[in-house]
């Protein structure tokens, strides 16, 4: 007697199945796509419906092949065609991924939360941008976990507000252009203090008074519509100074705290360091559209020329030296300054292409 080999109707195999599930009127109907197709449809980037959907088929229950009854589909859709109700569970349906994969996207995600709080932010105490890594270690001391319905940015801007409580984090300042009339300059300027904003340039030539100032993006909704109520303009020229300006996290030795001041051998090491500084140009920065764009270093207070010169001073003594004065609440020293802090005044005199 032989024995028939019966297959159930239906039936799915769950080796390389995405389910997608919608709740509609009480009852649940899935269907069953290809992985890492569900999201490339709904981004836009897969076109073809055959290539997301496994069968053109509406279920209650994938994985125990369990077909949705045809009125049940008229009751909730209001039609029984299979197509168009695969089209709208798989738009607004809840997609069921397996732990793995799920892992993976958290991870991802965290990763994301992580880049935006690190562009937005700096260091309260040496005015330097974290690294990602300082950041996500950062993340997991005050214990964050990873919404996945809510955006990355709308986290990040929650991680921020945590991370201040607890570290030395606040958002890097937006640079902002403000033109204003010379009769209302004195009212804003309090505002700007206040707010604890800093003036990097300023232009009194023409009828308005035109300036740069960094102000914390927390202040800005304010700053706008005072600026409109003293009929001014505003511009935004960087959303943060230190991520989209000419500077970068990369541009910063992690190591440069740690590195030792220069030993008081020899005349030698004198020259050298003066030949190391005089490659910096200092100037005040304008806001003449036709000179170069200027950097602030926050630490020595001073402005330094173009990107290569603001990165070759963070590795300089002089910038090496303020900082070890900043960590001590001591006032910045200017180059000749500190030159004579570091009993080397023979070198002074070579110090004569800085101007402030």
């Amino acid at each position: 007697m032989s024995k028939v080999l019966q297959q159930p109707v239906g039936q799915k195999r769950l080796t390389n199945v995405a389910v997608v599930r919608l709740k509609k009127h009480g009852m649940r109907f899935e269907i069953a796509c290809y992985k890492n197709k569900v999201l490339s449809w709904r981004s836009g980037v897969e076109k073809d419906l055959d290539e997301v959907l496994q069968s053109q088929i509406v279920y209650s229950n994938v994985s125990k092949g369990i077909l949705a009854k045809s009125k049940d589909l008229i009751k909730a859709f209001g039609t029984d065609d299979q197509t168009t109700i695969c089209l709208e569970i798989l738009d607004k349906g809840e997609l069921q991924v397996a732990g793995k994969e799920r892992e993976s996207q958290l991870s991802s995600q965290f990763r994301d939360i992580a880049t935006i709080v690190m562009q937005k932010t700096i260091n309260s105490e040496t005015q330097r941008p974290y690294t990602i890594s300082m950041i996500e270690r950062l993340m997991h001391e005050i214990h964050f976990a990873v919404d996945p319905h809510s955006s990355s940015k709308k986290q990040a801007l929650e991680v921020i507000r945590e991370l201040q409580k607890h570290f030395p984090v606040k958002r890097s300042p937006m640079r902002l252009r403000l033109f204003i009339a010379e009769s209302n300059f004195a009212a804003l300027l309090e505002k700007l203090n206040n707010w604890s904003a800093t003036i990097v340039s300023k232009d009194e030539s023409g009828s308005q008074i035109s300036f740069i100032c960094e102000l914390d993006p927390g202040f800005f909704r304010e700053c706008d519509v005072m600026v409109r109520n003293l009929q001014g303009r505003l511009e935004i020229l960087s959303m943060s100074v230190h991520f989209e300006g000419e500077t970068h996290v990369n541009d910063y030795d992690e190591y440069e705290e740690d590195t030792p001041s220069l030993p008081k051998e020899s005349n030698d090491s004198v020259v050298q360091l003066s030949e190391k500084m005089q490659k910096q140009t200092i100037s005040v920065e304008r806001s003449n559209e036709g000179e170069a764009k200027q950097q602030k270093c926050n630490t020595c207070n001073a402005f330094v020329g173009d990107a290569k010169q603001y990165r070759d001073h963070f590795k300089s003594e002089w910038h090496k030296h303020n900082l070890k004065r900043k960590t001590r609440q001591l006032p910045p020293l200017t180059a000749e300054e500190c030159l004579a802090d570091m009993d080397l005044d023979d070198s002074s005199a070579d110090l004569k292409d800085y101007s402030f």
